[in-house]
């Protein structure tokens, strides 16, 4: 049984509470590619990934897909449109096979309205997602190594485990992934990440970026 206190905004809530929401989780599949919803759509379901990963993205002016975000496991996604009444402000497509959990509108109000504190743990966690999505789109007109750069210092925060090596981005991130994270072609982002191996400041352990000089990739961001 999935215990929704295991994500962050719902984690104060007691058992018995959190039993009180679960009649209101249903679930939801999305396969690779799959788009879960676009920009402009109305705003009918915030969404938790139970398994799974999901960028958030927009397009440029010049049509070219950047990702704001990625959401991975026990996190959730679509909560300022829902929570605002206003249409979805970017896509949100499965990276992945994924599977998720689904509140309707009208049923987040319900939990909101019973669980006021809750209320506030949104706002804080999507007050620090509007930052780091606008900080992304800022790092848009850097030079290109700096925003690689800036890219994965930013995962490592967020999906970041310390090893021998150095710390390991526990996400499995195609070059096709970061350059559409950072605006830039594919061509751009396999010199940049083949740079960055030769001078030994990244390599990689079973499909995933390892930094190993995390002052070295600061430097360049």
């Amino acid at each position: 049984m999935f215990d929704i206190r295991q994500v962050s905004i719902f984690s104060t809530l007691t058992v018995q509470e959190s039993k009180e929401i679960d009649h209101y989780l249903l679930p939801g599949t999305f396969k690779k590619k799959e788009t879960i919803f676009s920009e402009g759509d109305p705003s009918e379901w915030f969404y938790i990934v139970k398994r799974g990963k999901v960028k958030i993205t927009k397009l440029s002016q010049d049509g070219k897909e950047i990702i704001l975000e990625i959401i991975s496991d026990i996190e959730f996604f679509g909560g300022i449109a829902v929570i605002r009444g206003f249409p979805y402000p970017a896509n949100a497509v499965a990276m992945e096979d994924t599977e998720a959990l689904k509140i309707s509108r009208n049923n987040l109000m319900k939990i909101m309205d019973r669980f006021p504190n809750l209320m506030y743990s949104m706002a804080t966690n999507i007050g620090e997602r509007v930052k780091n999505s606008h900080d992304m789109l800022k790092s848009i007109a850097l030079e290109k190594v700096s925003r690689i750069a800036s890219l994965l210092i930013k995962l490592s925060e967020k999906a970041g485990e310390k090893i021998p090596e150095g710390v390991i981005i526990n996400m499995k991130l195609t070059k096709q992934d970061i350059a559409e994270m950072v605006g830039t072609t594919v061509e751009t982002s396999i010199r940049t990440m083949s740079k960055l191996s030769k001078n030994g400041v990244l390599s990689s352990k079973a499909g995933k970026i390892v930094i190993k000089d995390l002052a070295g990739l600061k430097s360049l961001s």
